[in-house]
């Protein structure tokens, strides 16, 4: 059974998220910051991370939690990242994925909030398909 780590400051939206995910008969852990996220990938790494953006105490936490994976932990490089935010909602940039790179936005996939729950189910069994695809 795959492992999907969800980091998330937002409680109810984390937890929905996760439910709809369990009942694909995947394991979910929801961390609520990126300090018990980190903790919590060091101690057993998900099978994909699906990240938020913006946490109370920094607003691109979640863009430096993906480099923390992708370039300073050898065992988390490899995780797929889905970031699932609302960035584009609080400051109208629009990020996407056209902005996935390596250096500044090192995420495999990117999907905006409100999510169709069936549109993130769907990307969730790819991503964990061709990550397997490629061990």
């Amino acid at each position: 059974m795959p492992y999907l780590l969800i980091v998330d400051d937002d409680e109810d939206f984390a937890s929905t998220t996760a439910t709809v995910l369990r009942e694909e008969g995947y394991d979910v852990q929801v961390e609520l910051d990126i300090d018990s996220a980190v903790k919590s990938m060091e101690s057993k790494p998900p099978d994909l991370a699906i990240l938020d953006v913006m946490f109370p105490e920094d607003a691109s936490a979640g863009f430096e939690l993906a480099r923390f994976m992708r370039h300073e932990k050898e065992k988390l490089k490899k995780i797929p990242i889905l970031m699932l935010t609302a960035i584009n909602t609080k400051f109208p940039l629009g990020f996407g994925s056209k902005d996935i790179d390596e250096e500044w936005m090192p995420v495999t996939e990117f999907l905006e909030k409100p999510v169709d729950f069936d549109v993130l189910r769907d990307k969730v069994a790819k991503l964990l398909s061709a990550n397997k695809a490629t061990d």
